[in-house]
């Protein structure tokens, strides 16, 4: 599959937009509601820890097969149906390749789903997660607004050193009233910031829906002048 070619820091000057004040966004300033700024990804050294229903190693060509695994290494867990490794299973230099309703957890800041995923760890670490689906799919729920980050594209890969998730083809993406597609769009799980780039002479298309105004109460009634007492006054009878 082609990949766009890369974001570079500064914002395109050929991405097109629907509002003026969207080249915010796309020149990678935070989401409304989020405070800039982000800790860098620190090093965990604690136990990655592997559960399978089955498990099958292969020592002499350092291939293994498992079902139902579940792996998980300080804020991240990985879950598939199925699952297959290369590389010695030391997670040093392993490489696993994912299949069946595949779940990965980042960070706990949140969740890829796809159909199909391909991990790598580099020296006890999860280097890289690349997920493909039909779509593959992202959400989070941003801390500060506590409002849902979503999007999809036929695939979206997970750099854990730079903590950004990258939509490549076909690409969506929404948060809040606002809506993004275009063919790659890259999103900083840490930071809350969003960036798009042309590519194949497709543009970034964002669009937004204005907040709805709330109906106004309907005026009340003035009250009903009050009746005078006594019985209601007859007409005159015809002579």
């Amino acid at each position: 599959m082609a990949r766009s070619r890369q974001n570079s820091s500064r914002c395109q000057p050929d991405v097109a937009l629907t509002l003026l004040w969207a080249t915010a966004v796309l020149c990678g300033l935070t989401l409304p509601g989020t405070a800039a700024g982000a800790s860098e990804s620190q090093r965990c050294n604690e136990d990655v820890v592997l559960r399978a229903d089955y498990f099958d190693a292969d020592i002499k060509s350092d291939t293994t097969l498992m079902d139902n695994v579940v792996i998980t290494h300080c804020d991240i867990r990985v879950e598939a149906k199925r699952a297959s490794a290369t590389g010695n299973l030391d997670f040093d230099d392993t490489r696993l390749t994912l299949n069946g309703d595949v779940r990965i957890t980042v960070e706990n800041r949140g969740q890829l789903l796809s159909d199909e995923a391909v991990v790598l760890f580099r020296n006890n670490q999860l280097a890289r997660a690349t997920v493909t689906g039909n779509p593959a799919e992202f959400e989070q729920r941003r801390e500060a607004s506590g409002l849902p980050a979503r999007g999809h594209a036929d695939e979206i890969v997970y750099d854990v050193g730079a903590g950004t998730v990258r939509f490549e083809n076909d690409a969506w993406f929404h948060y809040g009233t606002t809506e993004m597609k275009g063919p790659s769009l890259v999103y900083n799980i840490r930071e809350e910031k969003v960036q798009g780039t042309r590519a194949s002479g497709e543009r970034v298309r964002i669009t937004v829906t204005p907040k709805s105004t709330p109906p106004k109460e309907p005026a009340e009634a003035p009250p009903a002048a009050d009746s005078p007492s006594g019985p209601a006054p007859q007409a005159p009878r015809a002579p």
